[in-house]
């Protein structure tokens, strides 16, 4: 009689012991799904960071050619001074010359979102090229023209450094 209530003891543990596995089991299986999910949420959160760093290296670059704008804004600013002394000084020479020149297109109002820059380039540009304009002025013009052509490509570059962060930004 004892060695049959030693087998039911020894079979209630071993029962007891296949249910305890069991539940091990059913735990292990959730631990390895909790582990694959975190393991594509670090995949997700590397390749984020990925994109975070290129769009910090293009905010970098964008920062430097603003850097690089301003410098020519300001050189421009001091050419335009200047042009503008040199038209107060030699006001009836250019004067005589622009009223001389004949137009090449007729006086219209500039369009919403035009540039006046590229505006102001094109006039400086006319009147430099114009015949009745002598040698003298028409080389003071050439700085001016340059730095306005080099601003207007300045603009350009930004503006596609700034679509192309703006892309990057908004398709993460």
């Amino acid at each position: 009689m004892i060695g049959t209530v030693l087998d039911a003891i020894l079979m209630l543990l071993l029962v007891s012991a296949i249910a305890y596995g069991v539940r091990l089991d059913r735990r292990l299986k959730a631990v390895r799904e909790g582990q694959a999910a975190f393991a594509g949420a670090i995949a997700e959160l590397n390749s984020a960071a990925g994109r975070a760093e290129s769009a910090l290296k293009t905010l970098r670059e964008a920062g430097q050619e603003t850097d690089l704008l301003h410098d020519r804004i300001v050189k421009a600013r001091t050419l335009k001074q200047e042009l503008e002394g040199l038209m107060a000084r030699e006001g009836r020479e250019v004067r005589t010359a622009v009223a001389a020149a004949p137009v090449a297109e007729p006086k219209r109002p500039m369009a919403p979102g035009a540039d006046p820059a590229s505006d102001l380039y094109g006039k400086l540009e006319s009147l430099a090229v114009a015949p009745d304009v002598p040698g003298e002025a028409a080389e003071r013009f050439a700085p001016v023209l340059q730095a306005l052509a080099a601003n207007h490509a300045a603009k350009q570059s930004l503006n596609r450094a700034r679509r192309s962060l703006d892309e990057d930004l908004f398709a993460a």
